[in-house]
This record gives structure tokens, sequence and C-alpha cells, in this order.
């Protein structure tokens, strides 16, 4: 093979993968330590997934809450990345952000530039998904809230919605982080809700009247 053809083969797109795309966004999944989001990212991603898992230890067992998830042995230390082409002119990047407390300085330059969000969440550990709720809501990006299938306790839509303080206009939808149809659906879920958002007339705000001031 000669050395231009051995350079155009190194530098072509996967067949099937298109090499530039008009729309690239980007997709963030949060969620508490050992919700899925690795996991996700693998199940879904059209591509080999990068990922920045390490091996745990005994000494971040003294620090992380191993509270339900005695059998997770790896964790996300950065964070996960793959993709996923929607059409010729869309393209999702994914990234998935570590869940223990101790890598969430990383969060906020993570939602740089996010266009939305994926609330992954363990109905066995309902709190550890406050946090991330909060700086989305902090940051002002929409988000949909996922509820990973651990085979935990059953949750009514209305238990969840209050435990979680979640408004009725956040889409909240069940999923099973394994496997990639229903891992596609969350993002579909996702998509729809962005494109609603897009679509929905603004909320005017009413000037306030301010009384007179006594002279």
């Amino acid at each position: 093979m000669d050395s231009a053809t051995s350079n155009q083969s190194a530098t072509s797109p996967q067949p099937g993968l298109a090499g530039t795309a008009d729309n690239g966004l980007k997709i963030v999944i949060v969620g508490g330590f050992g919700a899925g989001k690795t996991t996700m990212v693998r199940s879904v991603s059209e591509i080999r997934p990068l990922n920045t898992e390490e091996t745990m230890t005994q000494a971040g067992a003294a620090v992380d809450d191993l509270t339900g998830v005695h059998a997770k042995t790896a964790t996300t230390v950065a964070f996960d990345f793959g993709r996923i082409t929607i059409d010729e002119r869309t393209i999702l990047y994914l990234f998935g952000a570590p869940g223990q407390e101790r890598f969430w300085f990383l969060w906020d330059r993570l939602f740089s530039g996010t266009l939305g969000a994926v609330v992954l969440v363990d109905t066995r550990r309902l709190a550890e998904s406050w946090y991330a709720i909060d700086r989305l809501e902090h940051h002002g990006t929409p988000f949909i809230v996922a509820c990973n299938d651990f085979g935990g306790p059953v949750h009514t839509q209305e238990q969840l919605r209050e435990a979680l303080d979640l408004p009725d206009g956040i889409p909240l939808i069940d999923c099973d982080a394994r496997d990639r149809t229903s891992s596609k659906y969350v993002l579909i879920t996702l998509l729809e809700h962005l494109q609603a958002l897009s679509t929905a007339p603004p909320v005017l705000s009413t000037p306030s009247v301010r009384e007179p001031s006594a002279t």
C-alpha cells in the first residue's frame, strides 16, 4: 500500500459514520454514583466509547458511599464520551459525568456548551440525584429524568416527582441503561423535550408596580 493510500485510510471516517455534520450537539448524562451513566454511554454509542474508569480500591471505599452498590468494582474518574448519529446533519456527542461527590467539581466545566442533559436515577438511592438536578437548574440547562432499572423498590410517578421535587413539565421515564433501544428512547425523549421548549411561546413577566413613596 502506498503512503497516499495509507494516509487516506487513516483519516477516513468509519463506514456508516459521517465525517462532518452541520449540527454537533453536546448531551451530558449525570446522576449519582453507580446510577449507570457509563453503561448508558456504552450501550448507545456507535463508536467505541472513551472512558476513564479505574478499579475501585479500599482507600476509595472510605470516601465513596457504597450503600446499595457494593458489587461495583470500577468507577469513572473524569468522564465518558460516546457518539450517536441522528441523521446526515445531526450528531449527538455524549458525555457521562462522574458520580462521586469528590469529582463534582468537574461538572460545571462539563456543562459548558451543553444543549441538554439526562439525569439518570437509581430508585434505591434517590437522594443521590438531588445534586445533579440542582446544578442543572442553576445553569439553566434543560433536562429529563430517566429511572434506571436496578430491580429496586417500585414507586409511582407521583411519588418520584415528589421525592425529586420535579415539576410536571420535566419528562420522567423508565429505562434500562444496558439496553441500546431503551437508551436511544431516553435520548429521543430528551430531544423531543428540547424541541418542545424551543417552540413554546415565551413567558412574559408582568412588570411590578411600585407604590408612590410618601413625601
